[in-house]
């Protein structure tokens, strides 16, 4: 009998950072001390803001399918510092290789923040573990998108629509009765419409003329992705 998959949606962080002091310890310190699941975390007066998204399954013989994804949005204003952790964790535990389960963590963190040599402390790791599990299917993803910008700024209306057509696609990966190898490229595909639309977004950003008047410093967006699992 197959027992329905279970799965979070997604949980949407907004918050701002105000400017400060920051030391790299700190930044850490702070990092370690996030909860599990996701959350955002800002200190008024230092400048310091952590954020920390997860998903994680856990397959065995009662729930032998389980599918989990994360798609979570933090707009963080200006900041000195940034903590972002972003895991993906997917365990298959004592099935057999006649009934294998299948496991599969995908989250997907964006971040955008604004401000000159910010100190960034950044995690981002997917993890796949197999145990006494022969033939199961595990597949862990961890996509994280981190906006820089001179100044602050908000995505969107239609930035914030597209986001959700794609956060809609993730979460209809629980459904599919695609192979692993499959489901990872499905979310390729759509951390690269990701990663499409928040350039954009940041090249529309607003410059911040009075603190850099010549406007050299240009919006980026970096991506870091993880797998573990099939190669």
């Amino acid at each position: 009998m197959k027992h329905p998959t279970s799965y979070r949606t997604s949980i949407i962080g907004r918050t701002a950072g105000r400017l400060g002091v920051l030391t790299a310890a700190c930044l850490t310190a702070l990092a370690v001390a996030a909860p599990a699941e996701a959350s955002t975390f800002s200190y008024p007066g230092h400048g310091v803001a952590v954020v920390h998204d997860r998903a994680t399954t856990h397959a065995d013989r009662a729930h032998p399918d389980q599918y989990r994804d994360s798609f979570a949005i933090h707009e963080l204003g200006a900041v000195f510092g940034l903590g972002a952790d972003n895991r993906a964790t997917a365990v298959s535990a004592g099935c057999s290789a006649s009934h294998p389960c299948r496991s599969i963590a995908l989250s997907f963190q964006i971040v955008t923040m604004a401000g000159s040599h910010v100190r960034i402390n950044a995690t981002n790791l997917g993890r796949a573990v197999n145990e006494q599990c022969p033939g199961c299917q595990t597949l862990a993803g961890a996509y994280q998108f981190i906006v820089s910008t001179p100044a602050p700024f908000s995505l969107d209306a239609q930035a914030r629509n597209q986001l959700a057509v794609i956060h809609h696609r993730l979460d209809a990966l629980q459904t599919s009765n695609a192979s692993i190898d499959d489901i990872k490229q499905r979310a390729d595909a759509l951390a690269a419409q990701v990663k499409t639309i928040l350039d954009r977004a940041a090249a529309a950003a607003p410059k911040d003329r009075e603190v850099n008047p010549l406007g050299t410093t240009g919006p980026s967006v970096t991506m870091h992705r993880h797998f573990d699992g099939p190669s």
